[in-house]
């Protein structure tokens, strides 16, 4: 059997992992992260993972499972990879998906290459709903969570062949009842605690205030635009308080209901549109990885079918996905999406994970809506999906 590093959070989920290695035979050996300085404050509502009472809970579970508990600092780290890539993206008129950047850069990153330099661990084991599979040729393949309501596969879109390689998901064979249950039996301290729901380094919920405390941002008022006629219809408070789809907080009323359809952080405009506006079939992905280590085998040039989600519990949507050309741009993105159904709120920075099936293929973020690509773009994505199509 193996030492395997499991990453403790303090919760129900990250507990029955832990549990489940030792029950294996494993020598586990418990790590909770302190990733920011949220850690040297109690979370009044004890649902975060991040804060004191989070790192107590971690380590009286620890005990009761008689295996070796230890903090590890990764505050640096976590402030290259999250944080500081969550601010700009919010400045920049983007969506971050911070644990998209934790699960790749910080749990299955740093956390990963000291587990196995100091500790002399085999693998890390986390509390995600996912599973890890085996391919016949030895390759490691990240596959959807028994419990589909809780499956995490979204979030871990990013992993490399050698970090999956060292990742281990006890609970992806497993529905939250029965973690709960398995938790209950053993009578951990965790089994009925809530689970977390905010972002870590954000106890309030409002990305607002990091962004005040922690880029020095400051509400700058600029102007509502309607996409209809483009008549400025009010004014806001700062671009970077905005998300696209967001429909709340707007401040007017124009009769159908408007959301935020696109962002411009250099003018510090915010455009509305109607829902169906935010409706696209055709955008950009950047930054664009593969679990595989390569894209899958596709038809001509280079395009592949597969099941895209963009954002977290969406039903994927079948699509075609084909690498970007200069003389078919994706404007900024590596690969064109075009979706067999439409999708709504496409947000830039948000990710696109693709899936054959129950595998994750990979994924990367959005670059742009297909509004703001060109229509012969569009055109050319739609001629390659049918193409690809007929010939499947």
């Amino acid at each position: 059997m193996s030492r395997i590093l499991v990453a403790m959070s303090g919760g129900v989920d990250s507990s029955v992992a832990a549990a489940l290695i030792a029950r294996q035979g494993h020598e586990a050996v418990g790590v909770w992260m302190r990733l920011h300085d949220v850690a040297d404050s109690y979370s009044e509502f004890k649902k975060s993972c991040c804060s004191l009472d989070a790192a107590d809970d971690a380590r009286r579970v620890a005990a009761q499972l008689g295996i070796p508990f230890y903090v590890m600092n990764l505050e640096r780290e976590f402030d290259a990879g999250v944080l500081q890539p969550f601010l700009d993206a919010y400045l920049d008129g983007r969506t971050p998906s911070p644990c998209v950047d934790c699960n790749t850069y910080v749990k299955f990153g740093a956390l990963l290459g000291r587990a196995r330099h100091l500790y002399d661990c085999e693998a890390v084991a986390t509390g995600h709903y996912a599973r890890r599979v085996v391919a016949p040729d030895g390759s490691a393949r990240l596959a959807r969570a028994v419990d589909t309501d809780k499956d995490q596969t979204y979030f871990l879109y990013g992993l490399r062949q050698d970090q999956l390689e060292h990742a281990r998901f006890p609970l992806g064979e497993l529905t939250k009842p029965e973690v709960r249950a398995i938790a209950r039996e053993l009578d951990l301290v965790t089994a009925d605690k809530p689970e977390s729901q905010e972002i870590c380094f954000v106890p309030g919920g409002d990305y607002r205030e990091a962004l005040r405390e922690r880029a020095g941002w400051t509400e700058t008022p600029g102007p509502i635009i309607d996409g209809d006629d483009g008549e400025r219809v009010g004014e806001h408070r700062g671009a970077a308080a905005y998300t696209v789809g967001q429909r709340q907080g707007l401040g007017v009323a124009l009769g159908a209901p408007r959301y935020v359809s696109r962002i411009d952080p250099v003018t510090n405009t915010i455009q509305l549109g109607r829902r169906e506006d935010l409706e696209t079939r055709v955008f950009g992905v950047e930054r664009a990885s593969f679990v595989g280590g390569a894209a899958p085998i596709g038809g001509a040039g280079g395009a592949f079918r597969a099941d895209v989600r963009i954002r977290h519990r969406a039903e994927p949507i079948p699509a075609t996905v084909r690498p970007a050309t200069d003389d078919q741009p994706a404007r900024g993105g590596d690969w064109v999406v075009e979706t067999d159904a439409p999708v709504w709120a496409a947000a830039p920075g948000q990710a696109a994970v693709f899936y054959d099936g129950e595998i994750v293929l990979g994924g990367g973020r959005i670059s742009r809506p297909a509004a703001a690509m060109g229509p012969d773009a569009i055109t050319t994505a739609r001629t390659d999906a049918l193409e690809l199509r007929a010939s499947a």
